[in-house]
C-alpha cells in the first residue's frame, strides 16, 4: 500500500530530478457543456462583518455567475473560502475583485473568475459527471493555497505541490487555521507531480509551460482529466483540457489566458 503524505508533507529534494518528458499533440477548439450538479461538504458557510462577512463573497459569486461560471457546487466553494486570508495586507480590500494579485516571489494569486472557470471544467469531465465530490485530485503550484483551499470544498482528496520554499511554507500558514483534513501539502518540484499519491482524477495546474509534462498525463486515471495553461503555436497561453480515456488522450484548446511560467526544479 502506498503511503499518503501527512499536513504538511514534503518530497524529497535531496536527489537530482531528471527532465520531465513532454506530451505533443494536436488539439481542437470546443465548447464544454455544463455538469451535473451536487451539493458539496466543506467548511460551513463564513460569516461576520467587513471582509469576514459572507456578504461581501456573496457579491463575488453573484459576479462570478454574470460571467458564466454555473456549476452551483463550485460557486458555493467560492462563496465559503475567504480570498482576503490569502493576499498581503495591503491588497486586503481587492480582495475580492476580479483580479489578481502579487503574492510574493514573482508569483500571483489568479483572478476568482480563473480559478472558478477551471475547477468548473475539471468537474466536467466525463468520467467525473454526476459525483457530488471529485476524487483526489493533484495542484501544480500552491502559491499561497487559496485554490487549494478551494479544492477541498470539491474533492475528496488534494494533494498540493509547490517548488518555491518561500511559497510552501506561506500556503501551510494560511491554511493551517482551516484544517482541512483533506488536503495534504508537497514541496517539491511540480513538473514531476506526485507520483505517491496517483492516480488522480483531475489535475490542475496554476502556471503554463511549453508542453504538458509527460508526468502528469502517466499519473491521470483513466476517466480522469487535466486542465492548465499552455502555450500556443502562436506563442501565447491558453487553456487546454485532457482527458484520459481507453481510447486514448482527448484534448481541447479552450480561451486565452496569462498565468506565471511552469519552471522546473525547487528554489
Amino acid at each position: 500500500m502506498k503511503q499518503r503524505p501527512s499536513f504538511p508533507a514534503r518530497l524529497d529534494s535531496g536527489k537530482p530530478q531528471a527532465a520531465p518528458k513532454t506530451l505533443l499533440g494536436a488539439t481542437r477548439v470546443v465548447t464544454p457543456q455544463s455538469p451535473a450538479r451536487a451539493k458539496p461538504v466543506g467548511m460551513a458557510s463564513p460569516t461576520g462583518v467587513g471582509l469576514d462577512s459572507s456578504a461581501i463573497r456573496a457579491r463575488m459569486v453573484k459576479k462570478l455567475a454574470e460571467q458564466g461560471i454555473d456549476d452551483a457546487v463550485v460557486l458555493e466553494a467560492m462563496g465559503r473560502v475567504e480570498r482576503h486570508r490569502f493576499v498581503d495586507s495591503a491588497l486586503v480590500n481587492q480582495a475580492y475583485e476580479d483580479t489578481s494579485l502579487p503574492i510574493g516571489l514573482g508569483q500571483t494569486i489568479s483572478k476568482p473568475n480563473v480559478v472558478a472557470r477551471m475547477i468548473a471544467l475539471l468537474r466536467e469531465a466525463p468520467g467525473l459527471q454526476g459525483a457530488p465530490l471529485m476524487g483526489r485530485v493533484l495542484e501544480i503550484g500552491t502559491g499561497c493555497g487559496y485554490q487549494a483551499a478551494v479544492l477541498a470544498c470539491v474533492a475528496r482528496e488534494v494533494y498540493s505541490i509547490e517548488r518555491l520554499r518561500g511559497l510552501h511554507d506561506k500556503a501551510r500558514e494560511n491554511l493551517r487555521p482551516m484544517r482541512l483534513p483533506n488536503v495534504h501539502m508537497i514541496f517539491g518540484d511540480g513538473m514531476l507531480g506526485y507520483a505517491q499519491g496517483a492516480p488522480y482524477s483531475a489535475i490542475i495546474s496554476a502556471a503554463g509551460g511549453e508542453n504538458v509534462p509527460q508526468a502528469w498525463m502517466d499519473q491521470l486515471a483513466m476517466g480522469g482529466r487535466l486542465v492548465a495553461p499552455t502555450h500556443t503555436q502562436s506563442g501565447q497561453q491558453a487553456l487546454v483540457v485532457i482527458d484520459k480515456t481507453p481510447q486514448g488522450f482527448q484534448q481541447m484548446l479552450l480561451e486565452p489566458v496569462n498565468f506565471v511560467p511552469l519552471k522546473s526544479g525547487i528554489a
